[in-house]
């Protein structure tokens, strides 16, 4: 795994890799926060998917910046900070932009979570910080006592921009009208897969309003959970060319699919060999056989992709999009996000 691997992975296709391959700069709106194209999300190196060692992850998140790429995003769901705490530690902390996210509704909890990602991730300060999964308007007021504490720490310094995200339409505007709000991080792909409240072009309306008024976006689902990975090429560059999103988030677990996607990115046609090998990598969710039925995952999955079915968890693979929260609310561990070899 790592720079290496990536290396002979393209080299073996007769391609050098340019070193600013996926370095294709962005200002992420009027944040005044330069990112890369493609963003790195961590979710699927993450416990909550492969769950690769920290030493693994943060090997293949060299490899990526590396390569040009500047832009990570997780979680505190996620539960990897030690992955990108590894990677802060090889390189310059004002070369990488971080985004993390919280679920925290109130003024104290958020500053915990603040200071916890601080503490984690061994660093003075985060690029950006978001209120994790926001619905609507609604839910957006039900957070005002978390996005006042942010603004606090941004005035302070301790954040660069905050942000939200969001599986909705809903959220997404509720990100439009507040003034608070400087990025959005929300679901597109050519097929609209994991936009849970409406369609593509309603999301793309409120992404384009949001632009016009200078907040920064950033998109996730470029690949629909997966389910458009036999149409990756076609499916990344739709994502890419949107001129309005500034970048492009997308789970990375393997050197093979980062040298896929860094060759996306980048606007340039990717060695046969590459998408070959890309397509043998599917990830699926498992049910456990002795799983008790607590019903905590249905509760927890933003796509109602699962339901319980006697006395057991049911996936509905068609609309599942591997995100994951299904395996962080399991209490008992009985539900994961498994990689297979076709």
């Amino acid at each position: 795994m790592g720079w290496r691997c990536v290396g002979r992975a393209l080299g073996s296709c007769g391609l050098t890799v340019s070193i600013r391959a996926g370095s294709r700069a962005v200002a992420l709106g009027s944040t005044g926060i330069t990112v890369s194209k493609l963003c790195f999300g961590t979710l699927t190196a993450s416990p909550l998917q492969l769950g690769l060692a920290a030493d693994d992850a943060a090997e293949l998140m060299l490899a990526a910046w590396r390569a040009g790429v500047r832009f990570f995003d997780t979680a505190k769901l996620y539960d990897n900070y030690d992955h990108l705490c590894a990677l802060l530690r090889l390189v310059p902390r004002e070369s990488v932009v971080v985004a993390t996210k919280s679920y925290a509704y109130d003024d104290d909890a958020m500053r915990a979570d603040v200071l916890d990602a601080l503490r984690q991730l061994d660093t003075d300060y985060i690029d950006i910080f978001l209120l994790h999964e926001q619905e609507s308007a609604l839910t957006l007021r039900g957070h005002r006592p978390a996005l006042l504490a942010l603004a606090d720490l941004k005035r302070q310094g301790i954040i660069r921009a905050i942000g939200l995200s969001t599986h909705t339409v809903a959220g997404a505007r509720a990100g439009v009208s507040e003034p608070l709000i400087d990025v959005i991080h929300a679901p597109v792909n050519r097929s609209g897969l994991g936009i849970v409240d409406g369609d593509l072009p309603a999301m793309l309306e409120a992404l384009c309003q949001a632009s016009r008024m200078g907040k920064g976006i950033y998109a996730m689902k470029p690949l629909g959970g997966g389910h458009l990975g036999g149409r990756a090429q076609e499916s990344l560059a739709f994502v890419r060319d949107i001129p309005y999103i500034h970048a492009v988030a997308l789970g990375l677990g393997t050197d093979q699919e980062l040298a896929f996607a860094v060759e996306i990115m980048a606007g340039r046609e990717p060695p046969a060999a590459l998408g070959r090998g890309l397509a043998l990598v599917r990830r699926q969710v498992t049910v456990d056989p002795w799983c008790d039925g607590c019903g905590s995952c249905a509760d927890a999955c933003p796509q109602g992709a699962i339901s319980l079915e006697q006395g057991r968890a049911c996936v509905c693979h068609a609309s599942c999009v591997r995100c994951g929260y299904c395996a962080a609310a399991c209490p008992g561990f009985h539900i994961k996000v498994v990689q297979s070899i076709r």
